[in-house]
């Protein structure tokens, strides 16, 4: 076997999440050429990870690509999406291939009748099982994500109450149930009084000004500033890190950073908590709510009214920190 093709379309969680597969197979099969096909808006995602030889992209369909799919002449394929469109691209290439089960009735067990049936595996583990019958085993040394040179952010460009250290505050998430409530996001960071840098996209800069409005000095809003591996950047020189479940707290557990996770309407067991990340790490949700999970993925708002599954959540547990320090970082 000497050229094996990698599927995964989105998104940045997602694909931050199949790195593991992607080093074991270059590791423990040195010899071979591993290609990853994936949606162009994610390539940078992974166009620095120096276990990849080609990467190959696609804008909205497979067939922008696949006649160039079909030249490199594979000789598997590795599919970790396991939807239409890598049906499509594995039709296409007529190669032997292995497909991620995604386990979507179980999933939907647990939404709908909150009887949970699915295994006690982290999606990483799961993602690697695919590549078993390669012979392909798990090296437990957790995720990976590479910064290009240009994109390391220098602390020293940082205000100046934030260059001895730092925690990172990851304020949004592609969807409102998964996120703290603007009001409770503001109360921990008065509670915390340390220097907090905000981390999020452009749709987080509005609520990232009025987070620096109302603590102070102690808030950088660095939402909407700074690319994709600039943030990245930030996040491996912050001390620690609080995150929704989004895909920056993956890349905070590929820099091993110690992870306050913070979970609304989705729950752990769906397999996506931090892989691997500091052992001090730690996930806050609230448990034994009737309505929870009420999807697995997310909603615009919350399909009861209430919010139980953010607005309960206790603050406490969040701000019990020790007090950021130059030596942590």
């Amino acid at each position: 076997m000497k050229k094996i093709l990698i599927i995964r379309f989105s998104s940045i969680g997602d694909i931050v999440l199949t790195t593991p597969v992607i080093r074991c197979l270059k590791e423990q099969k040195q010899e071979i050429e591993i290609h990853y096909l994936t949606k162009k808006v994610f390539k940078g995602l992974i166009e620095n990870n120096p276990y990849l030889t080609k990467i190959h992209t696609i804008d909205k369909d497979v067939k922008e690509v696949v006649n160039d799919l079909k030249k490199e002449n594979f000789d598997f394929v590795i599919d970790l999406h396991n939807n239409i469109r890598s049906l499509q691209t594995k039709t296409a290439l007529g190669k032997p291939s292995a497909s991620f089960r995604k386990l979507n009735f179980k999933k939907w067990i647990l939404v709908n009748f909150k009887i949970n049936r699915m295994p006690a595996k982290h999606i990483v583990d799961r993602y690697l099982q695919t590549v078993s019958s390669l012979g392909i085993k798990n090296d437990n040394k957790g995720l990976d994500y590479f910064i290009p040179e240009k994109d390391e952010v220098n602390i020293a460009t940082l205000p100046a109450a934030h260059q001895n250290g730092y925690i990172g505050f990851v304020i949004g998430a592609r969807h409102v149930t998964k996120q703290l409530p603007l009001e409770k996001i503001i109360s921990i960071c008065k509670k915390l009084n340390q220097p907090i840098v905000l981390l999020g996209g452009k749709e987080d800069v509005e609520n990232g000004n009025k987070i620096e409005k109302a603590v102070g000095t102690t808030i950088y809003n660095a939402c909407g500033k700074y690319n994709l591996n600039q943030s990245a950047s930030l996040i491996k020189q912050a001390t620690k890190i609080i995150s929704h479940d989004t895909g920056l707290m993956h890349i905070a557990a590929a820099f091993k950073k110690e992870i306050i996770s913070v979970w609304g309407n989705t729950v752990p067991d769906f397999g996506f908590s931090p892989y691997l990340p500091a052992p001090a790490s730690r996930i806050i949700e609230v448990k034994n709510l009737s309505c929870r999970p009420c999807s697995k993925i997310g909603y615009d708002k919350c399909p009861k009214g209430h919010f139980k599954c953010m607005v309960e959540i206790n603050e406490e547990e969040i701000i019990a920190l020790p007090k950021t320090t130059p030596s942590a970082r």
